[in-house]
């Protein structure tokens, strides 16, 4: 299995918000960053909840790290993994940008319609 890349050239890398939402877009990567979110956990931990090889959840997990949205942290020969919530502020900012044009554009529909209906 092979697991595609998070940074392409212009998306800013590590926390930029093209990064984290093409981390979020595959299920796998969401169900680990739910596994970790509480606490720290290692590979072998991780992959037990998986139907693939360790091997591919490892790369996942370097998707996650490379995106910023998690850590890594050595101990001896194991990694431990850990969520970054502060990694979704750059998501965050970007919907909230977003937010008010949609809402703007419900309203308008609602307005629209309840209009049609009188």
């Amino acid at each position: 299995m092979s697991v595609a890349q998070t940074t392409q050239p212009g998306d800013g890398g590590r926390g930029a918000p093209d990064a984290v939402l093409r981390a979020l877009a595959d299920p796998h990567r969401r169900h680990m960053l739910k596994l970790v979110r509480s606490k720290e956990l290692a590979v072998g931990e991780i992959a037990t909840h998986f139907p693939i090889t360790q091997q591919a959840v490892s790369q996942h997990l370097h998707v996650l790290e490379r995106a910023g949205l998690l850590s890594e942290r050595r101990d001896g020969t194991r990694r431990l993994y850990a969520f970054r919530p502060e990694s979704l502020d750059a998501v965050r900012n970007v919907l909230a940008d977003l937010w008010p044009e949609a809402l703007d554009r419900l309203k308008l529909v609602v307005e629209q319609a309840k209009s049609k209906k009188q």
